[in-house]
């Protein structure tokens, strides 16, 4: 059986009467809430073909419903255990378990607000609610438990996010000198050779940087060379987006985009552009250092609409396609909070210990795209962006 740490009872215990939330109630069937298999620590060896709940009020001993022909699953967890055979048994023991709790939170997002913490279905949020209890979500709960970091993590992002600034900077100048040289470069070829420079400095990541050129960068993902492969020259605009982690089982990413131009002089359209980005990208930091030196909550749907707000004033509302930011963890999207009121109405607190992008974008259609992305780490003080900013476009005066 594969060995991990002992989930954190009593860390929940008290993050529970600190939030003034009754229970949190896991559930699982097969492997629907990975969420909860890594907060319980449930061992990735085990058979799970039964329903099966497990519930943690804010004292005393948690509570387990199992099935009979899978009565240890959660044998590695302290609390009474409830054995049920029958569909009926388990409604029984289910609702005599709520009998106490006029609330509970689970792994759910009211009408699919945000998806990724929505992890148990909707028959089962069902058949708690018929217990007349009241589910809410979970996903300030699972932050503190999933996104905030160890000192060793944070250090460990610090020293990536140094390589892939150092990185990209040396790509872009490598592409530089390709192009003065009058050699062919293109965006796989540049894609390669960050690949490459990650494998040297040991670095992972779930899916290739990001290499657009000209109106390709107008596509917030896309992919080289999956229809075409350009060819970079003199003259030309570039966007870089990477992003990677440390190998390890405790390594969380960095991620990065940069841009700039090959030639004597960009385009006056592409530096408004970038300042443009530049302050709705400052617009968010200063939000976050604001609040948090007022000890004020604050959401993640409010920082994207502070960025928003700087790119709607300047004409280019429909040309910023994506949420302002997302949480970085040991997955690239993790599972804190986004700086979204995009594409989902994010109202998850900002935390200390957890680290998110920003990354405002305007993408014009056929022309190009600018996003300029860094990451802040949310210090108990406010804000630390752990990623150099870009300031200004990049401008390799090729003649």
């Amino acid at each position: 059986m594969n060995k991990k740490k002992e989930a954190p009872i009593l860390a929940i215990q008290e993050k529970l009467r600190s939030l003034e939330i009754p229970a949190w109630l896991f559930y699982g069937f097969k492997n629907i809430d990975p969420i909860a298999a890594n907060i319980l620590k449930l061992p990735s060896d085990h058979l799970v073909t039964r329903r099966w709940f497990y519930l943690i009020g804010t004292t005393g001993e948690p509570q387990k419903i199992v099935h009979k022909i899978e009565s240890t699953m959660l044998d590695h967890l302290p609390g009474n255990k409830i054995v049920y055979l029958s569909w009926q048994q388990l409604h029984t023991h289910l609702q005599v378990l709520l009998n106490d709790y006029e609330c509970i939170a689970m792994q759910h997002s009211e009408k699919g607000t945000i998806p990724s913490i929505a992890q148990v279905d909707g028959g089962t949020i069902d058949l708690v609610r018929s217990c007349n209890t009241k589910v809410i979500s979970s996903g300030d709960l699972i932050q503190h438990f999933e996104s905030v970091w160890t000192i060793n993590q944070l250090a460990q992002h610090r020293q990536t996010a140094h390589t892939l600034t150092n990185i990209v900077n040396k790509t872009f100048a490598e592409t530089a000198r390709q192009i003065s040289f009058g050699n062919s470069t293109t965006e796989l070829t540049v894609q390669d050779a960050i690949l490459d420079s990650f494998q040297k400095e040991g670095l992972t990541n779930q899916h290739p940087p990001i290499v657009a050129v000209n109106e390709n960068s107008a596509d917030p993902h896309y992919q080289s060379g999956l229809h075409q492969d350009c060819v970079i020259k003199k003259g030309d605009f570039l966007l870089i987006d990477l992003w990677a982690k440390a190998s390890g089982e405790d390594g969380v990413y960095a991620d990065i985009t940069w841009t700039g131009f090959f030639g004597p002089t960009p385009s006056k359209k592409l530096q408004e552009i970038f300042e443009i980005v530049r302050l709705s990208r400052e617009k968010g930091v200063d939000l976050l250092r604001q609040r948090f030196q007022t000890s004020t909550p604050l959401q993640g749907w409010e920082v994207d609409d502070a960025v928003r707000e700087v790119i709607s004033q300047a004409g280019y509302q429909d040309f910023f396609l994506h949420r302002t930011g997302h949480n970085l963890g040991s997955e690239l999207h993790g599972n804190g909070l986004h700086f979204d009121n995009l594409e989902t109405h994010d109202t998850r607190l900002a935390i200390p210990g957890i680290c998110c992008t920003i990354e405002p974008g305007i993408y014009l259609p056929g022309k190009f795209g600018i996003r300029s992305e860094i990451n802040v780490y949310l210090d108990e003080k406010g804000p630390e962006v752990t990623t150099p900013a870009q300031q200004k476009l990049l401008v390799f005066p090729i003649s």
